[in-house]
């Protein structure tokens, strides 16, 4: 939705678009009015959103293909998986693994 020479993305109520800026700024002051961290952007929710679609199991194209990236690198870059998550990955491959060495018949 981007025009090529302006930096607006969405369009308005009015048919017309708004900038980045004016969305950054309209976001803070609600983060502000209700007390939210300071630190949180915008953008913050776009990367929760792509780490929740990767922490629910939702396949990684799909979360590259919601925000539009051409490239899954991209998108990794965005994910920031928590650490519940990497303990249950963890946990996961070594129980798998732990059952493989101990399973009857193994010869090796």
């Amino acid at each position: 939705m981007r025009h090529s020479t302006s930096q607006a993305l969405r369009p308005s109520e009015r048919g017309t678009r708004v900038g980045v800026r004016r969305l950054d700024s309209r976001f803070a002051a609600y983060r502000d009015a209700i007390g939210l961290d300071p630190a949180l952007e915008l953008h913050s929710l776009r990367r929760s959103y792509i780490t929740h679609l990767i922490e629910d199991g939702h396949d990684p194209l799909l979360a590259q293909q919601q925000v539009g990236h051409d490239h899954a690198s991209t998108t990794a870059i965005y994910t920031c998986v928590s650490f519940n998550l990497r303990t249950r990955s963890l946990r996961r491959v070594l129980e798998a693994t732990i059952e493989a060495a101990l399973r009857p018949g193994r010869t090796s």
